[in-house]
């Protein structure tokens, strides 16, 4: 090929076109025209975000099926799906051609005046070699970190630079020739096509596109012009022609789908007159065979120009390289001395005694060192030399080691990497492989060479600092993000479909909730859950309208929809990133690569996984505040494991804000194991979910000897001894094939890798191995034995844990529990100011304060930080300023700096003192609302009943802010301006008129309630803090309701009665013209919807209303329309009550509290199974509650009786409890009536039924005495 100058001859060889045929060549060919001899070399996938639709395993599927063999991939700004295209192409042995259709800006690419640089053009680009590959990554990399303007643009001057090894065709309709063609412009045209030639030579081609063609199914009079103009440009410039399809779907059936993947892109519903679409012509992969028949008689070289493109593109992409940058290492080292040196101080401080940061040589450690060490850190040396990775040990202890240096957390170490000696010498790591039997085989594999994987848990508040400090070592051309592509989920896809449609969103929400939730972390393929879930099965057959959505969805499910940035993964190359893969400008601003994680490893690039992780900032939070407040300073390394009370801890399952150890579930697994040791933890966390949770009863009992410890094989026990002969981990079936079949320790990660990922082939292949190598190897041992451990190896595959991750999990629970143990204040203060901005945290978090004796307190302006803080006086806990709604960061920066110079002694003191510019009017009212001041205060004797016993409280300081900003304002003005010090100077002599420099509160003519004040803490805090406004209620709604913390929606159809305050109330009007309401009801436990029906309606009372304390019977709604579970429960009121003061001042506590598990399910009403239940989050039609689950026995509709008993003595708290004991083993449908007192003035029904019946009747006569209880 020639750099700027066409090569005019031509040549057949061997059938192949060696050079294009041009177009005063094309009278000559005489040649039949077959599939080969046309490639399509414009093709969008879905990664041309929301306009592209066809996958790349479709693409290269369909082009298989038609016999061809190369094809292109040219996305609109993007080279993000090369590797995955390289890969799927070279998998089905087709040629893959690598592209991309760019953006050409109108002037230069960094040019963004609205009147001139709206306009960019496409152009198609191809490499023909590597070095086209390159070029095509750097024209990339500055389109989208330089060039973005709507686009990411590229211009001439950057085509002409970077133009070695592309070729170029001239585009669609939006090109440069294309667009001009379009306006009539010829002449211009032309020149741009004169341009295009002087720069590519032959290597630049003209681009016609079979929707033009006169024969096409859809042709479009647009493109029709454009070709005739396009080619009469190629037979005037001697330039050959190609024609393609701009495929942007796969099949002709898809343009439909096509268009609602538009809509979706632009927020266009599919009956928009003026949206985007493309639906006036055909863009989809054609059949080669059409090509040829419209374009081979009249234009046969457009067809072979095709394939002497493609036979001149040869691209190679290595994978699988080891591209790790080199480590600086000190003058006179290099990487393989200088990680000896360090590995051995580092194990002679682990395990010697010597001190952290010897200087002892490699020799002078060794001495001091075990045999069984020097084996093991020997072994994993020579496999790390041996793979190249030298460098990389010395990256990652660098780095980790500066971040330690600065007082930044890390995790003790995450996934495989725990299994090293050499990581937990250089602190990469913080366990000890040797004492947790953790295998190195697990990490990296001696036996094949794959790039190790060191994820890296940093706090989450400081992972930024580790980045940078890695940029500014390595450069800031080397480190990048990666990227993440955002696809669409079946219900997102099926969501998308029915907005662009116009489905309501009642009916949208519906269908979407009909789709089955993912099965072990994958989700179910719509094309497949249409065919196994029963009730969406016939929804799709019977619903029409469901149908076309469903069909619709199925096509645009998988779809990318968006780029976004890893969570974790940062890449450091050897050299300028952009020679590897191309870089992007991601959403949050930071440069990321085009490729995502996957092709990154692929490609041999050094991924590593930085991590943020709240509950290290949690852990370095405590640590600080502990230094701060009791003087200690914590070193994690140091911590003992065997710790008492850190164990009584786990004992009692006090778990709460423990990493990984607080879910409900877990503290009851915690408080019957007992744990007794650190293994127990670890145990724990790969047990429970996502792990073997069926095994964790069997563990705990063997724990404790309540059943037998067994092994199928005595050499068993080896790998399974610590965890009672239960298989838990990944790495105890490793050890097993060791220890039984003679494996090596990469055969034994061979193993792994086969059964974790259940893989078949692999399976097959090591099965044979594993058992014959077992029965050579033992004797004793059957086949039968082994044919059993290897179908339970089988089903552990869906659960197996890396003993790795677990432990290092573990570790941090460990961490975290033993900080809670010790210095439980400070670790409160740390959690909750770590989830200050989650209230339902804050909530739970404050309600274990309580339990634990802690006091959490209103913000106050002399004690409290920006973040939850521990006062040292009291060991409570002061509320976080940067908490309090409205009080903005200047405002409290202002604030601590003022108290830093001393504590403020009043409010006038605060208000002379505090810039009055940032402390406005809405920090002032946040403050007083909160309590911020209320220490201030002053406690004072009244004159009379009607005065006030508190002055400057908060109604007084509200009453006179006004007062308050105005003084703040003129003392800060005067201050500024020096009149200040002249008054100071006046001493108690005469002050000028005006002059005045007090600040006297007014007190306020009412007082707010405390109903008012505590709700300016719910506004402001998110919370109640001074006090609940339920507090009063705690004895009765313990006994008479149940907490709505115990509510879900496995209780559906259950009777209830719920307790607390009406937090939000909404009332509508439904199409029948009745009225109903959605109210939320609050208890200190939580918060939940209940609904209340017309009839119900008109009989409330009337003061129900937002702040109402209330009472409430109905039954819980846990499932919607369809009887498909909801994720909340809501509860359908039967009746209604408002507790009003009398009530509960003369309730008679009886100290039974109500239990949800004796409460009967509701009857359900007419409509049988299947009927449709109420979903109180859809749309109403009509009033009506239809039935529930027919699994529900229902009640009789006879006659109910009720059970009268008459408690004379109700202090007897002893009786009580007998009595609940005997009606709640009689379930039934009778309501039961307490009769209280020897005068029967009182009388309460209690919040269960019972069945009525002699047996219950003569059981509480023994209580309390025949003449007690009656049933009528």
């Amino acid at each position: 090929m020639t750099e700027g100058k066409a090569d005019k001859k031509s040549s057949v060889v061997d059938g192949r076109q060696t050079t294009p045929i041009l177009p005063s060549e094309r009278s000559k060919i005489t040649q039949a025209l077959s599939t080969n001899d046309f490639t399509h070399l414009h093709n969008h996938t879905n990664h041309s975000v929301l306009d592209g639709l066809t996958k790349i395993p479709e693409l290269v599927k369909l082009v298989k099926d038609f016999g061809m063999n190369s094809v292109a991939m040219t996305d609109h700004g993007t080279l993000s799906g090369w590797i995955e295209f390289y890969k799927a192409a070279k998998a089905e042995d087709i040629k893959p051609i690598l592209g991309i259709e760019a953006y050409v800006a109108a002037r230069s690419h960094t040019d963004r005046d609205p009147a001139k640089d709206k306009a960019r053009y496409h152009l198609t680009m191809l490499a023909y070699n590597n070095q086209g590959v390159k070029n095509l990554m750097r024209l990339s990399t500055i389109a989208n970190l330089e060039g973005v303007y709507y686009k990411p643009r590229i211009d001439h001057d950057l085509i002409e630079k970077y133009n070695e090894g592309i070729i170029v065709l001239s585009g669609c309709a939006s090109g440069e020739v294309g667009e001009n063609l379009r306006a009539g412009d010829y002449d211009k045209a032309l020149e741009i096509a004169k341009w295009y030639k002087s720069v590519f030579g032959d290597r630049y081609f003209i681009e016609v596109q079979d929707h033009g063609h006169p024969d096409a199914p859809k042709r479009w009079d647009v493109q029709t012009q454009i070709n005739e103009g396009a080619l009469k440009i190629a037979d005037e410039l001697g330039i050959p022609a190609v024609v393609t399809c701009d495929a942007h779907y796969a099949r002709v059936e898809d343009t439909d789908a096509h268009e609602i993947l538009l809509c979706v892109g632009t927020g266009s519903f599919l009956s928009d007159k003026n949206r985007m679409s493309l639906s006036d012509f055909h863009l989809h992969v054609t059949d080669p065979a059409e090509i040829i028949e419209r374009w081979g008689k009249t234009y046969p070289d457009v067809i072979l120009n095709t394939q002497h493109v493609a036979n001149l593109c040869d691209v190679n992409i290595s994978m699988g390289d080891i591209l790790i940058p080199s480590f600086p290492c000190p003058e006179g080292e290099n990487e393989k001395s200088y990680l000896d040196k360090l590995v051995y101080r580092g194990l002679a401080w682990r395990y010697s005694g010597a001190p952290a940061g010897n200087d002892l040589s490699v020799d002078e450690a060794k001495k001091v060192l075990s045999q069984e060490i020097l084996d093991r850190a020997e072994y994993e040396l020579g496999v790390i030399g041996k793979m190249g990775f030298n460098g990389y040990f010395l990256i990652v202890w660098d780095f980790i080691n500066w971040g330690k240096n600065q007082g930044i957390v890390f995790g003790p170490g995450r996934g495989s990497a725990a299994g090293s000696i050499i990581a937990y010498s250089l602190r990469i790591t913080e366990l000890d492989p040797m004492q947790f039997d953790l295998l190195f085989e697990r990490f990296l594999n001696p036996d094949r060479i794959s790039m190790p994987d060191i994820d890296i848990d940093i706090q989450d508040t400081r992972r930024d600092e580790v980045i940078k400090y890695c940029t500014e070592k390595y450069g800031t051309s080397r480190v990048a993000n990666i990227a993440t592509f955002g696809t669409m989920a079946s219900r997102a896809a099926v969501k998308d479909v029915a907005r662009v449609l116009e489905v309501p969103y009642a009916e949208s929400d519906r269908l979407s909730k009909l789709i089955p939730p993912p099965q072990q972390g994958h989700h179910v393929p719509l094309v497949k859950a249409i065919e196994i879930d029963a009730d969406l099965k016939q929804e799709y057959e019977t619903n029409p309208t469901s149908k076309r959505v469903i069909d619709f969805a199925i096509r645009l499910e998988g779809t990318i929809r968006s780029h976004g940035v890893h969570a974790a993964g940062v890449v450091i190359a050897p050299d300028e990133l952009v020679k590897f893969a191309p870089l992007e400008m991601a959403q949050k601003g930071v440069v990321a690569t085009q490729f995502p994680m996957g092709p990154i490893e692929e490609l041999g690039l050094l991924k590593m996984d930085f991590l943020g992780l709240s509950n290290l900032t949690i852990i370095n939070n405590t640590m600080r505040i502990v230094r701060k407040v009791y003087d200690v300073d914590i070193n994690l390394s140091e911590l003992p494991m065997d710790d008492t009370e850190t164990f009584d801890l786990f004992q009692r399952g006090d778990t709460t804000g423990v990493f990984q150890l607080e879910s409900a579930g877990m503290k009851r697994y915690l408080r019957e194991l007992k744990p007794t040791h650190f293994d127990d933890i670890v145990a724990m966390v790969a047990l429970y979910r996502p792990g073997p949770m069926q095994f964790i009863d069997s563990f705990i009992k063997r724990k404790h000897g309540e059943e037998k410890i067994t092994y199928l094989h005595h050499r068993m026990e080896n790998a399974l001894g610590s965890t009672y002969g239960i298989l838990v981990y990944q790495e105890q079936f490793m050890q097993i094939s060791k220890d039984l079949s003679g494996f090596t320790g990469g055969q034994a990660d061979y193993l792994r890798k086969a059964v974790g990922k259940k893989k078949l082939d692999m399976m097959q292949k090591i099965k044979p191995e594993f058992i014959d190598g077992a029965l050579k190897n033992n004797p004793d041992i059957t086949r039968d034995t082994m044919e059993l451990f290897w179908s339970q190896l089988e089903e552990f595959a869906n659960y197996c844990f890396n003993k790795s991750h677990a432990a290092c999990y573990g570790l941090i629970a460990y961490w975290t529990a033993y900080l809670k143990a010790h210095y439980p204040a400070a670790f409160m203060a740390a959690l909750m100011t770590s989830d200050s901005n989650n209230i339902d945290r804050l909530a739970i978090e404050i309600a274990e304060c309580n339990r634990m004796g802690i006091k959490v307190m209103n913000p106050d302006v002399n004690e409290s930080f920006p973040e939850f803080a521990v006062v040292p006086e009291t060991g409570n806990i002061r509320f976080g300023l940067s908490a309090v709604k409205n009080v903005g960061s200047t405002a409290i920066e202002s604030l601590l700096a003022q108290r830093a110079i001393a504590k403020f002694t009043s409010v006038e003191d605060f208000a002379k003192r505090v810039n009055s510019r940032v402390c406005n009017r809405k920090v002032w009212e946040a403050l007083i609302k909160s309590g911020a001041f209320d220490n201030f205060a002053e406690v004072i004797e009244p004159e009379s009943s009607d005065d006030p016993a508190v002055r400057g409280d908060r109604s007084d300081l509200l009453y006179s802010l006004d007062q308050i900003i105005a003084f703040s304002q003129k003392i800060q003005k005067e201050a500024a301006s020096g009149q200040a010090d002249l008054f100071e100077m006046l001493g108690d002599g005469e002050k000028v008129a005006g002059a005045e420099t007090h600040l006297d509160i007014a007190v306020s003519p009412t007082k707010y309630p405390t109903k008012e004040r505590l709700g300016w803490e719910r506004e402001l805090l998110g919370l109640y803090i001074s006090e609940h406004p339920l507090d009063k209620y705690d004895t009765y709604f313990r006994e008479q309701t149940n907490q709505i913390d115990t509510l879900n929606s496995d209780q559906d159809g259950t009777l209830v009665v719920v307790g607390g305050l009406v937090s939000r109330l909404r009332q509508i009007v439904t199409k029948s013209g009745s009225k109903m309401a959605f109210a939320a009801i609050e208890d200190k436990t939580g918060e939940i919807e209940t609904v209340v029906f017309p009839k119900i309606f008109e009989t409330l009372p009337a003061d129900f209303d937002v702040g109402a304390v209330v009472q409430i019977n109905g039954r819980i709604s846990g499932r919607d329309r369809d009887g498909n579970r909801t994720p909340d429960p809501s509860v359908i009121i039967d009746t209604i009550e408002i507790i009003s003061d009398d009530k509960l001042e003369n309730y008679v506590p009886t100290g039974i509290t109500m239990d949800i598990t004796k409460q009967p399910k509701a009857a359900p009403r007419k409509g049988g199974k299947g009927a449709p239940r109420h979903n109180a989050a859809a749309s109403v039609e009509t009033p009506k509650v239809n039935a529930p689950s027919a699994t529900y026995k229902p009640v009789t509709d006879t006659a109910v009786k009720t059970i009268y008993v008459h408690v004379k003595d109700p202090s007897n708290g002893d009786k009580l409890a007998q009595l609940k004991q005997q009606l709640t083993s009689f379930e039934g449908a009778s309501n039961v009536v307490l009769v209280l007192g020897a005068d029967k003035k009182d009388a309460i029904r209690m919040p269960f039924t019972a069945k009525a019946c002699d047996e219950l009747e003569q059981s509480v006569a023994e209580i309390y005495g025949a003449d007690c209880v009656v049933i009528k």
